[in-house]
């Protein structure tokens, strides 16, 4: 069986063309070096190899510069390319192309960012997800976001966790009445994440791993909130502040 080369592309260049194979090179310094040339000579023939590169390349830092990439080209060329993304099957597809439109932080991304993707079971997708949101989240819509955000309350391990609370606190004290509902749920999970959250909103500076495990502490002391209760300190002073 004999097979046709395949003939180059007469509308790239020899230099366009070198590129665009060095982004699928197996040498990851090569793959970086290749989207670092596409950012720094933007090309519109190069936005479809790098959003599909981005769904399959498995090496972080070269993923950011792919990300990076992408913002220096034309946001009408990339944005309906990423929008499309958020329909793939494949779950970094996804989660890159929801970061990427978090740095492009184009207004017209926002009824894209939806329940379905907030709540998506791949936490790699959930936590672009709220990172984007809060970047792209109209003025007047925060507690409609806030409110979504917070039925993730409780949800995987502390990178995920920590996340989530980084995304409330970015959307300021509209999140307060939220989370002080969170404090009376019967799952120990939410109930110490919310007060975790709520210690990151009052102090910033504070660590969020110290946070939590008192949190836990503190759930773990107080047991389940009766008649819709808050939870409480070790002390029995309420956690709500008030």
């Amino acid at each position: 069986m004999t097979t046709t080369p395949q003939t180059p592309d007469p509308t790239r260049s020899p230099q366009t063309q070198q590129t665009l194979q060095a982004l699928q090179n197996t040498n990851p310094s090569i793959r970086l070096r290749a989207a670092l040339a596409t950012g720094t000579t933007p090309d519109p023939r190069y936005v479809d190899h790098l959003i599909e590169r981005s769904a399959t390349e498995p090496e972080f830092y070269v993923r950011d510069m792919l990300t990076w990439a992408l913002t220096r080209h034309p946001v009408n060329l990339t944005l309906p390319e990423l929008l499309g993304e958020l329909r793939s099957e494949r779950a970094q597809a996804r989660s890159q192309a929801l970061h990427t439109l978090s740095k492009i932080a184009d207004p017209r991304s926002w009824p894209a960012i939806t329940q379905t993707l907030l709540t998506d079971a791949d936490d790699d997708v959930a936590r672009s997800a709220w990172r984007a949101a809060t970047v792209l989240v109209p003025e007047g819509d925060e507690a409609a976001l806030a409110a979504t955000l917070a039925t993730q309350l409780g949800r995987g391990e502390r990178e995920t966790q920590l996340s989530l609370s980084q995304a409330l606190v970015a959307l300021g004290a509209v999140i307060e009445p939220i989370l002080h509902e969170a404090t009376t749920a019967q799952n120990p999970d939410v109930r110490a994440h919310a007060l975790a959250t709520r210690q990151l909103l009052r102090d910033p500076d504070a660590g969020f791993t110290l946070a939590i495990e008192e949190a836990k502490r503190t759930v773990a002391l107080t047991g389940a909130p009766q008649n819709g209760q808050p939870a409480q300190d070790s002390q029995g002073t309420p956690q709500d502040g008030q």
